[in-house]
């Protein structure tokens, strides 16, 4: 059974990202690290938030500034540091992709009745409850 929600889960992945060229899970992380912060965040920050070394956050950021989703700006605070934010373009491709996960996630719902979508949300709320 956790094999079968797996793959489900997995489909909706794919469905998602199919508009979205190059958007890997690590370039997503970033993405949506950098959406939920309330301001742009300096790189060890942002390494410290996703768990990951310094050097592997700003290869992603490399890539995502040349692709003109977030841009590197002086730190009024400190010269020596660089603030990382999203781009109007990276904030779009977020939305692009949360859209189409969505909509994925409910083309599979729609082939079900909806009393069978009903007794889903029972158990997944079975599921969630801590």
């Amino acid at each position: 059974m956790a094999t079968r929600l797996d793959g489900i889960v997995r489909r909706q992945r794919r469905a998602a990202k199919a508009d979205v060229e190059g958007l890997t899970h690590g370039r997503f992380r970033v993405l949506r690290t950098l959406d939920q912060a309330d301001r742009p965040l300096r790189l060890s920050e942002l390494a410290t938030q996703l768990g990951i070394v310094p050097r592997s956050a700003t290869s992603v950021v490399d890539d995502l500034e040349a692709g003109g989703l977030l841009a590197r700006q002086p730190d009024p605070h400190d010269r020596r540091a660089t603030l990382v934010a999203l781009t109007p373009a990276g904030t779009d491709l977020l939305i692009k992709f949360r859209r189409n996960r969505r909509d994925a996630m409910v083309t599979l719902l729609d082939r079900l009745t909806p009393a069978e979508q009903s007794t889903l949300l029972s158990l997944l709320n079975r599921l969630a409850d801590d």
